[in-house]
């Protein structure tokens, strides 16, 4: 586009003191004068993020004056109607509907979506008997779409249920006479991360992202903005700087971009005003503002159709949202649509748990945990704590012997985690969109910290 209708940037005011407040007041770009586009890379694509990301080779093609001291780092989110996050919440929506009843259930639902059509297809066991057409019903619903024009409708969409056993294969390498022998439902390797960028131990730019797809969503439910429809996609972008400690600290908020399917009416320019007033305002602490910050409202200056009209959804294709926004590690199996059997689930909320609870402890600054797992086999193969270097050697341990240190305080075996963290009750739908790791939610066992 030869313009970018919508975008907001203060690039004309680059060279204005570094004292100045924040400028927050919408100004439309056109031509060469817009704000340079910031990194296109998905982080979404990328599982494994350096123990020191540079980000200076995304920072290299935009027009600004980061330090060199400092990198770039972005992360990403959407709202609970983006199509995938809408067959998370189905998915998700199915593993509670079989808890409730059925405590021992075993589950892997898979859901796609599309124009007018929902399919649920997967492996369930349960003595629960479940009308699956009306949960799914409930959750589309729920997603605000309720009318063909926004492409999907709750009451009139085509409902496919496609489910079948769990095979007895696998079944008899789960069966335990006690669920603390329990053996893993899956071959898997796991990740977990904290560090102290906030206070619940998530990176900023991960937090920012999830808190302004949030936002976007709570605008549109209670009325505020009365333009704005289902579905949406946020990004930040983290200006970072190492301490003397050599861990990333968040300096400043380099660009945000927000995408918000809206009617058909508003204008370009009344979008940017709205969002930046009552989505960023109200969630991006000002400190981490300045007349530098980029801002790209609907950069593509149409977003009228949207949801499984515009994009086909399907469950798990937002591991790096669900997870630390591309910070640390993820391991490449889904989360929602399964019980806690499957220890890509449950193994994940471990490693998570451990993780927070070293840096919430003071054994180090932040830290990655690995654990892996073979079908069948209760104990972990292996327990892997990277620290990144910022190991504080507390009590001791060294960033070697913290691995051993996690062994002798949390029992991995999938059983015991399912037991410790209670994670046969019906919480997860709640888990689906917004992050499965940093909310302090009373049912979100692994985000309570053990004292080690």
């Amino acid at each position: 586009m030869s313009s970018t209708a919508g975008s907001v940037g203060t690039a004309a005011a680059a060279g204005s003191a570094a004292e100045t407040a924040p400028t927050l007041t919408p100004t439309k770009t056109t031509g060469d004068t817009a704000p340079p586009a910031a990194d296109g890379t998905n982080q979404s694509a990328t599982n494994h993020q350096p123990s020191t990301p540079t980000g200076t080779a995304a920072a290299a093609s935009i027009e600004d004056n980061t330090p060199a001291d400092s990198f770039l780092f972005a992360s990403e989110s959407v709202t609970e109607s983006h199509p995938d996050k809408l067959c998370d919440t189905i998915s998700d929506a199915i593993v509670d509907a079989c808890l409730t009843l059925d405590p021992s259930s075993r589950i892997a639902c898979e859901t796609v979506c599309k124009t007018g059509v929902v399919i649920i297809f997967g492996e369930i066991t349960t003595s629960a008997s479940i009308n699956y057409e009306q949960v799914i019903r409930d959750a589309v619903r729920d997603a605000g779409y309720d009318d063909p024009a926004k492409g999907l409708d709750y009451k009139t969409c085509n409902v496919i249920v496609a489910l079948e056993e769990q095979s007895p294969d696998i079944a008899q390498s789960v069966d335990s006479t006690k669920v603390e022998d329990m053996g893993a439902g899956d071959s898997s390797i796991v990740f977990g991360y904290a560090c102290e960028e906030t206070p619940e131990f998530m990176p900023m730019s991960h937090s920012l992202a999830t808190k302004l797809s949030a936002r976007l969503a709570a605008v549109r439910k209670d009325g505020t903005l009365d333009w704005i429809r289902p579905d949406g996609k946020t990004q930040v972008t983290m200006e970072y700087v190492m301490n003397s400690d050599g861990v990333p600290t968040p300096k400043r908020v380099h660009s945000i971009i927000i995408s918000a399917q809206h009617a058909e009416e508003v204008s370009n320019d009344k979008i940017s005003a709205d969002l930046l007033e009552h989505v960023v305002k109200p969630v991006v602490p000002e400190k981490y503002l300045d007349d530098k910050t980029i801002y790209h409202m609907n950069p593509s200056g149409r977003f009228v159709i949207g949801g499984p009209h515009s994009d086909a959804g399907l469950t798990g294709r937002k591991p790096i949202v669900d997870s630390y926004g591309g910070w640390g590690s993820y391991g490449g199996g889904t989360l929602s649509g399964k019980d806690a059997t499957k220890v890509d689930r449950s193994g994940a909320y471990a490693a998570r748990w451990i993780a927070k609870s070293l840096v919430a402890a003071g054994y180090c600054h932040r830290c990655c945990v690995q654990l892996s797992y073979a079908i069948g086999l209760a104990q972990p193969i292996s327990v892997h704590v990277d620290t990144y270097g910022s190991c504080t050697n507390k009590n001791g341990q060294t960033e070697q012997s913290l691995a051993k240190l996690v062994e002798t305080k949390f029992d991995l075996r999938p059983g015991c985690i399912v037991k410790e963290l209670d994670l046969r009750r019906p919480i997860m739908r709640k888990t689906a969109a917004y992050g499965h790791f940093g909310r302090e939610e009373e049912e979100f066992k692994w985000e309570k910290v053990k004292e080690i």
